[in-house]
């Protein structure tokens, strides 16, 4: 069986694609990341919440708060790549679904007015986001670099707030001649899918 994807928007996408740790000095700009969340957008979530909110690090300023939060090992890319996205989960999505699922407008508080509801909601469906953000970035000709190493109540303290809950932090650029470091095993088909 072929897939619908031609071979080179696969690879684009997929085996060509993997976690870049160094990028050229080339810019990434405002219309290319307009145009990634144009995509991205499109995404599913649950009851269409889209909880996923995004923070573009451009400034030097901004940069040099974010940079002594992350952990040692991901400070020197993260400063020297050419656009960096704090990725959050904002927990009071609830606030914009009924204009996000007008087909049921009451399911605001009938599943969540509750926080903890709202908090796990969010989470899993911003993570979901998240991924396809990667994508879009790939399918942008760019290359991501995401990362969880950071310590995540001093992001959420210095650019967020309490409704928003950081997932991941991304370095966004070309990706330069040593940027990617051989690519980890997978496991095969029969290891990861089961039939019943």
């Amino acid at each position: 069986m072929t897939l619908a994807l031609d071979k080179a928007a696969q690879d684009l996408l997929f085996r060509a694609a993997h976690t870049a740790n160094a990028f050229t000095e080339e810019p990434v700009t405002d219309e290319q990341m307009q145009a990634v969340y144009d995509l991205i957008k499109l995404a599913p979530t649950a009851f269409n919440q889209s909880p996923l909110r995004v923070v573009l690090v451009r400034s030097a300023e901004a940069r040099e708060r974010l940079v002594p939060l992350m952990s040692e090992g991901n400070r020197a890319k993260t400063g020297a790549a050419p656009l960096v996205a704090i990725l959050a989960a904002d927990n009071e999505f609830h606030e914009e679904l009924p204009a996000l699922f007008p087909a049921f407008p009451q399911a605001k508080d009938l599943f969540f007015a509750e926080r903890a509801a709202r908090e796990s909601s969010a989470t899993l469906n911003g993570a979901l986001q998240a991924g396809y953000f990667i994508l879009g970035l790939r399918a942008a000709g760019l290359a991501a670099g995401p990362m969880t190493g950071y310590d995540a109540a001093a992001v959420q303290k210095e650019f967020l707030d309490e409704d928003h809950t950081p997932l991941m932090i991304v370095n966004i650029g070309r990706p330069a001649e040593d940027a990617y470091r051989p690519r980890g095993p997978r496991l095969d088909f029969d290891q990861a899918v089961t039939t019943v």
